[in-house]
């Protein structure tokens, strides 16, 4: 079913506007750090490991290569390959096994609370960098789902985790539970990142009892509750991608992430709806993805309250089609302030 759901995304992404990638002269010199950039996909993604990257690259799609362009300017960047619909938490010990050149480990307490196998694919000799430490840093780069990615990612480079600590004998503890890493990274940015979670997932508990829900709102319900669930290996339905995006458990996973001085912290939020008289908001239906624009009207007039009481109002409304503008800025508990081009 999952590579069914992987088809069917991949096919939504062929049809969305190619942006072509201009030819345009850089100043490298402005922009420029000798550092890697490291490219994490969303949902439903691929990336350099995967055979599908060679004929559609994730980042680029119809516009070319995104890696190759940024790499012939000088800009060392990489791609990497997480799993579709895993949890932030999987997704995040897959990325540093990448990174590292190690086998990918879980952890025990996670793998044995979560019932799947603790070690996942092997990457000795198979990094995605030549190096990373603390002199050796790297640039994240998360779109959509991996903009929660990388955060998880960061947390546990930076403080580990006791649960691991606890339930793990030294020997076998991965170095990414311990922590103390935190100096590897340069910075993090954000691409239409549910941070806070998502409402498509409120929005797809209405169409699932209106009876005169569209096919199009149907075919929305069918890739949230397919193509985001957890993978069908046993394990349980809370290490997955759909249970991290609900507004609750993302809200609740972003209060343990440490905001770090030493890193910088850049959010691209997105939008791509117009505001109706009433100040609701209706999608641009010329230039967003036709199966997205049904979830992004029902997101453009939805408030209510989740099962765990917080309570969605209007200010989320504004959305990119999957994604409220309002959860991508940055997580609720962190600081935050808009980009200023001057400072």
């Amino acid at each position: 079913m999952q590579k069914i759901i992987s088809i069917i995304l991949a096919i939504i992404m062929f049809l969305v506007p190619a942006i072509n990638i201009p030819n345009v002269e850089v100043d490298e010199t402005k922009f420029k750090t000798e550092y890697t950039n490291v490219f994490v996909h969303g949902l439903g993604g691929w990336g350099e490991y995967d055979r599908q990257y060679k004929f559609m690259p994730y980042w680029g799609m119809f516009g070319g290569d995104l890696m190759k362009y940024l790499n012939a300017r000088g800009f060392k960047s990489v791609a990497a390959s997480v799993m579709p619909t895993g949890s932030a938490w999987d997704r995040a010990c897959e990325l540093y096994a990448q990174l590292t050149g190690t086998v990918t480990d879980y952890g025990r307490e996670h793998s044995e609370r979560c019932h799947h196998a603790r070690y996942g694919t092997d990457f000795t000799g198979n990094a995605l960098v030549e190096k990373i430490s603390a002199t050796d840093k790297i640039n994240l780069y998360g779109h959509s789902f991996g903009g929660a990615t990388v955060l998880m990612f960061l947390e546990l480079l930076a403080n580990g985790s006791e649960a691991e600590k606890k339930a793990t004998p030294e020997n076998e503890l991965s170095d990414f539970f311990k922590g103390g890493k935190a100096d590897w990274v340069n910075s993090i940015v954000t691409l239409a990142a549910p941070m806070n979670g998502t409402t498509a997932y409120n929005v797809q508990e209405d169409i699932e009892v209106d009876p005169n829900a569209t096919l199009e709102e149907k075919a929305i319900v069918f890739i949230l509750s397919n193509g985001t669930a957890a993978p069908d290996d046993g394990r349980i339905a809370d290490d997955s991608a759909a249970y991290d995006m609900y507004i609750d458990n993302a809200i609740k996973m972003c209060e343990g992430f440490e905001t770090l001085e030493n890193v910088y912290y850049f959010s691209i939020p997105c939008a791509q709806v117009t505001q109706n008289e009433d100040g609701t908001y209706s999608p641009v239906t010329d230039k967003m993805e036709f199966l997205f624009k049904a979830c992004s009207a029902r997101m453009g007039k939805y408030t209510g309250t989740t099962k765990g009481g917080y309570v969605v109002d209007a200010s989320w409304q504004m959305n990119d089609g999957l994604v409220p503008t309002k959860s991508a800025r940055a997580p609720f508990n962190a600081p935050q302030k808009d980009f200023d081009e001057n400072n």
